[in-house]
């Protein structure tokens, strides 16, 4: 399958070098975007009334009222960034009028001095995505209704990477110039099984690493003035010269900055940014933080204060998504009874904290700068 799909892509205009797109920036390029920056710090954001990427953008449930409570309780306690995704049947659907959600929120944003970083696709969870109602929360399961972005069909069919390449070419090129926006997060975790659901292509991993050159490339060709960038997840060979699989040899070698993924111990993620630290390039986490796994803001921030990594938590606001719930919610669903820590998750879904002490935290750290 693999090969098909190599040789259909070679075939077409996809493998086209765009004749006017930017160059990957050179680690000086991108040490002096960075330089601008304040140190990064925010959460993966999802409003507390939506499910998954879907039910946040599309129009019917759409919230800005929400996002901007939100956002505005971000903004008290320091943070300055989010990761937020998008999808691309949201752009099938209406690609005029996809821009104008994104615009609103990048409204809402600046006014509350939060600079977000798009992400594009994304391999996690349910292979099915579906315009339209979202069906509710599975009772006592984390993060039951977030959908991949391209889904299974989308995947598997290259007639339908066109579609992809114009969704890329489309909002990139929409919000190019705008900074507003931190930067492009192409493709979320690509390597992700999601063993959760049954029936994926056992090639979904050589799927998706044949196509994110191309994705870089479609971002690329819009010049956007913003980094991209794909963060590893998996390994701990990270390191210049260690032994990569294919997909991290594609993001750590097309990323303008290094992103990364630590679930782990602060001395795991200590490792790993300075295996990371071997680029030269600009560092930022964009998921960590899981405190039944270990992980917890005053172990983890202070490693990436101390790095000058930006920091990007996952969860913000306890709502539908149910992220609070550890991931064995998935054998073993709390109906019954509250974990004994939350998971993920900064805020309850009034605004008030999980922990003061960790609201306090990041307050401190960030106002430090």
């Amino acid at each position: 399958m693999k090969s098909a799909i190599l040789a259909l892509l070679a075939g077409t205009a996809l493998l086209a070098n765009p004749a006017h797109a930017r160059d990957r920036w050179t680690p000086d390029q991108a040490k002096a975007w960075y330089g601008e920056q304040k140190w990064l710090v925010g959460s993966n954001y999802l409003p507390a009334d939506a499910i998954n990427q879907l039910e946040m953008w599309q129009a019917d449930s759409f919230d800005p009222a929400r996002i901007d409570l939100e956002l505005g309780w971000a903004q008290k306690m320091g943070m300055n960034t989010m990761r937020v995704f998008l999808h691309d049947q949201l752009w099938q659907q209406d690609p005029k009028g996809f821009a104008r959600p994104i615009d609103t929120f990048l409204t809402i944003a600046h006014k509350h001095g939060i600079k977000p970083l798009f992400v594009l696709f994304d391999s996690c969870w349910d292979p099915k995505p579906k315009l339209g109602l979202q069906h509710p929360p599975i009772p006592g399961v984390h993060n039951s209704g977030w959908v991949q972005s391209p889904g299974t069909a989308a995947l598997q069919d290259p007639k339908q990477y066109p579609r992809l390449e114009a969704y890329v070419k489309g909002v990139v090129g929409a919000f190019a110039k705008d900074d507003r926006i931190l930067g492009w997060d192409v493709w979320n975790e690509p390597d992700n099984g999601a063993d959760q659901y049954k029936g994926q292509p056992v090639d979904k991993a050589a799927l998706v690493t044949a196509l994110l050159p191309h994705v870089f490339e479609w971002a690329r060709s819009a010049n956007p003035t913003q980094p991209l960038t794909s963060g590893v997840w998996q390994h701990m060979e990270w390191a210049p010269g260690d032994r990569h699989s294919a997909m991290e040899d594609v993001q750590l070698g097309q990323s303008d900055v290094i992103t990364f993924h630590d679930y782990g111990w602060p001395e795991q993620m200590e490792k790993r940014i300075s295996m990371l630290e071997g680029y030269g390039r600009p560092i930022i986490c964009t998921e960590y933080m899981a405190r039944g796994a270990g992980p917890t803001f005053d172990g983890s921030l202070p490693v990436g204060k101390a790095h000058h990594v930006g920091m990007i938590n996952w969860g913000f606001v306890q709502g539908k998504e149910q992220t609070n719930l550890p991931w064995d919610s998935w054998q073993f669903p709390y109906v019954v009874r509250e974990p004994t820590v939350w998971f993920h998750d900064v805020l309850h879904t009034d605004g008030t904290p999980y922990r003061q002490a960790e609201v306090d935290l990041i307050r401190r750290m960030t106002s430090e700068e």
